[in-house]
């Protein structure tokens, strides 16, 4: 029995334990589909993610589940569309790191807030970032990327798809607990900053994890580290910021399941047990494939343990983006 396996053994017992309360929210609900609402547009990583989980709920409540797709304005849109539903159960938000934290601190005049306007349901895991250079790039350690940008004081670039993503954050942290200088340049497309990384005419990028696996086994990128405490279950080979003497550069994309303030608590009690079951389900293998982490604390446990992780995130990226002067309005 794997450890990840075991660790939610106790979540398992709590949910056994609750479907008294998932039948009585049964018997009223859902009583129509269930709309989801996902900030983003189809094809990015968040998108599988919810569907899949949209099928499973399908499957365990009787209902559909359907996929909204909702961009626009870096997940504000969806999060705003969600915060002003009905708050009967039958809209519910899949969101991530970004439009739940980090837009917090970067937008001043959000029609929601992602603790004031929801309420918690379940963490669905994590994706970290890891720290790439081209197959050219002269350098092949983290170490030896942070000499190359000590001795070139702004002279060593990354990419990111925009101000405020992960991957800005990630360079942005990095550079604070390094005492180094990076270069931020923004780009349109993940795969536009890619190209010029393989070209050299950018110097790195903090990639997630899953998007680097495919690059380093072509030969096109060389992975120097991964920023988390765990290694990445896709990069097992690749040592961590924490392993490397950095343990507070942690940076990546975590996954969250919330309903409009005010759902019944039946529901919500229903909807946590059954994201719980679906991380232990044979379909965590399918999960684990798309790279995303899901051991330790980094998903599932009871709506409360989202609620704190939640609260703490939104402290830590506000002072990040509040340290690097980060803004967009």
């Amino acid at each position: 029995m794997s450890q990840t396996r075991m660790s939610r053994r106790p979540l398992l017992g709590l949910a056994a334990g609750l479907m008294a309360g998932r039948a009585t929210a049964q018997s009223a609900w859902p009583r129509q589909p269930v709309r989801i609402i996902l900030p983003a547009a189809g094809g990015g990583s968040s998108d599988p993610l919810a569907r899949f989980a949209a099928q499973e709920f399908t499957r365990r409540f009787g209902q559909p589940f359907i996929i909204e797709n909702r961009p626009g304005a870096s997940g504000n849109v969806g999060m705003a569309a969600a915060a002003r539903a009905q708050a009967d159960g039958h809209t519910l938000l899949f969101s991530w790191a970004g439009p739940l934290a980090t837009n917090m601190a970067l937008y001043r005049n959000l029609t929601f807030h992602s603790q004031r306007d929801f309420d918690p349901i379940a963490r669905f895991g994590a994706i970290p970032n890891a720290l790439v250079v081209g197959k050219n790039s002269p350098v092949t350690t983290l170490a030896g990327f942070l000499d190359m940008a000590r001795a070139n004081p702004g002279g060593v670039s990354y990419g990111s798809t925009g101000s405020g993503s992960s991957m800005h954050l990630a360079g942005a942290m990095l550079a604070a607990a390094t005492g180094t200088q990076l270069t931020h340049v923004p780009y349109s497309s993940p795969a536009a900053a890619v190209t010029d990384v393989i070209a050299g005419r950018l110097s790195a990028m903090f990639l997630g994890a899953p998007g680097a696996v495919p690059l380093s086994r072509g030969g096109e990128i060389r992975v120097l580290a991964v920023l988390a405490e765990s290694r990445a279950t896709v990069l097992p080979d690749v040592p961590t910021t924490a392993e490397l003497g950095y343990p507070s550069v942690v940076m990546g994309t975590w996954f969250a399941w919330l309903a409009p303030k005010g759902t019944p608590r039946p529901v919500i009690v229903a909807l946590n047990a059954a994201a719980n079951e679906i991380l232990d389900s044979p379909g965590r293998d399918w999960l684990l494939q798309q790279g995303l982490e899901i051991g330790g604390d980094a998903a599932g446990g009871p709506p409360e343990s989202l609620e704190r992780f939640l609260s703490s995130e939104i402290e830590r990226h506000a002072a990040l983006v509040q340290s690097a002067n980060i803004s967009v309005d």
